[in-house]
């Protein structure tokens, strides 16, 4: 199990993504269009840089929804490696059995 500390942190970066995606969505459009003067450009790169390292996607770090491990993890099923074992093993998973060859 993760630490609650570690979890609480990537829940509250989740949010802060939520809440600045319009206005960094904006502000990355209006830096990268060649259309706008440099000075504009620059401004906007500016007030991007002045909004919180936390509101950027990029720091979310995925995490398995039982126990919070954040590698080994699978997108698809949003486990970790050892968390999709167990549930596996016991049938809890339709469609995946263990391999035997």
């Amino acid at each position: 199990m993760a630490k609650t500390s570690q979890i609480n942190r990537n829940k509250k970066r989740e949010k802060m993504v939520a809440q600045y995606a319009a206005k960094r969505k904006a502000l990355k459009d209006k830096a990268d269009d060649m259309s706008v003067p440099p000075e504009d450009r620059f401004a906007a790169r500016l007030k991007l840089a002045k909004l919180p390292r936390n509101s950027s996607k990029t720091r979310i770090h995925h995490r398995c929804e039982f126990s919070g491990r954040a590698k080994g993890y699978y997108r698809k099923v949003k486990l970790s490696r050892i968390a999709l074992r167990d549930l596996a093993n016991f049938g809890q998973i339709p469609g995946m059995t263990k391999a035997s060859w």
